[in-house]
Parts: structure tokens; sequence; C-alpha cells
């Protein structure tokens, strides 16, 4: 059976350092494909400051479309309620093996699932391989991971991958946006003009009275 990567996440832009992470990812890993799969609605964040999801999933296939490894799974922007990586990774375990499916995240994120802090952690922690994206100067104890995390056994499907684009983030494009400076090389094109055509990003215009 084909490996295959998950990449979730908010995608709130999607950029050049989710890009560059699931391409290092799918090399390393022989994946044969990778799909990115923007979340509804982020259980960990407030709705109010998180863009629409049709947007963000836009914006997601701007960014992989010529990349013929790459695509977007509308999963979890479909599925009504909080987006749930338990819920998509049962569902696409259908087809594929806990050996085969990788899941592609940042070492935030499997910090987080590792303590249990994610929904139903144990279990997320049994249903996949999972990639985690570090950054230069800040690398992860994978052993720790393996052996203080919420199943108290020994795991042996996470791995660390160093992730050098991971400087780019998507708060600070959308910071950039809000104060008018350039994001530029930070994001595909079509991307910022995405961004640029729709208006995502900027403070709201005040009304005089």
């Amino acid at each position: 059976m084909a490996r295959v990567g998950i990449m979730g996440g908010t995608f709130d832009p999607v950029h050049h350092g989710h890009l560059v992470t699931a391409e290092e990812a799918r090399v390393q890993f022989t994946l044969e494909h990778v799909y990115f799969v923007p979340n509804r609605f982020p259980p960990h964040k407030q709705l109010d400051g998180v863009t629409d999801p049709e947007h963000r999933f836009r914006m997601t296939s701007l960014a992989v479309r010529t990349n013929p490894r790459f695509s977007v799974a509308r999963l979890e922007i479909d599925r009504p309620g909080p987006s749930y990586t338990i819920d998509t990774l049962l569902a696409l375990r259908a087809g594929h093996s806990a050996r085969d499916l990788y899941y592609i995240t940042g070492a935030d994120a499997i910090l987080q699932i590792v303590r249990g802090e994610w929904e139903r952690s144990a279990e997320l922690l049994t249903l996949c391989q999972y990639i985690a994206a570090s950054r230069p100067g800040f690398p992860i104890d994978v052993h720790d991971l393996r052996r203080y995390n919420v199943t108290r056994q020994h795991l042996d499907n996470l791995h660390v991958i160093e992730i050098p684009a991971l400087s780019i983030s998507s708060t600070d494009i959308r910071r950039r946006v809000a104060e008018g400076r350039p994001i530029r090389y930070l994001l595909p094109d079509e991307v910022a003009a995405y961004i640029a055509e729709h208006g995502l990003y900027r403070p709201p215009v005040r009304s005089l009275q």
C-alpha cells in the first residue's frame, strides 16, 4: 500500500513554511502523495479570530496546484462542528494502515498530542505515523516524546524533521497585512493576490460619526 501524508492545519494563510515542510516530509519518508486538510473550526482557537473556512480552502488550493504530489481535501471543511484530528484519521484509516498513513504537523502540536491535550490523544497516537517539524536551534528530543506520553507505552511512530522555513508564520503574515507591510516571498504569489483581492487580514474600517 502506498504511503500517504496528511498535513492538517488552519492555514490562515498557507505559506512557504507549510509547503517546504510537506515536500521535505514527502521526500524523506517516500510518500506517494500529501493531502492538505484545512480545518473548519479549530477547537483550540477563538472562532472570531479565524478566517472563513472557504477562503482558507481556496488559498491552500492555489498554493498546491503546481505540485502534482499535493492536493487539498475538504474532509474537515465539510464536516460540521469543531475539527478534531481523531475524526479525520479514523475516516482515513478505512483505506490505510497505521504504517502507511503519516500525519505531518509542527513541533508544538506534537508536544500537545503527546501530553494528552488533544481530543482522545491516547487513541490518536496509535492511528498513524507522526512527522513533527521543528526549527533549527529548537530540537525536539524524540526519545522523550516516545517515552513520556499519554499512552504510557513506548512509541516508534514519532519522527522529527528540521525545516529552516518554519521561521515563517501565519501570525506574522496576518500582522504584516494589517500593518501594510510586505508579504512577498513569504507565501505563493497566488495566495498573496487572493488576500489582496478579498481584503483579508486588514483591520476593520472605522465609521466616521
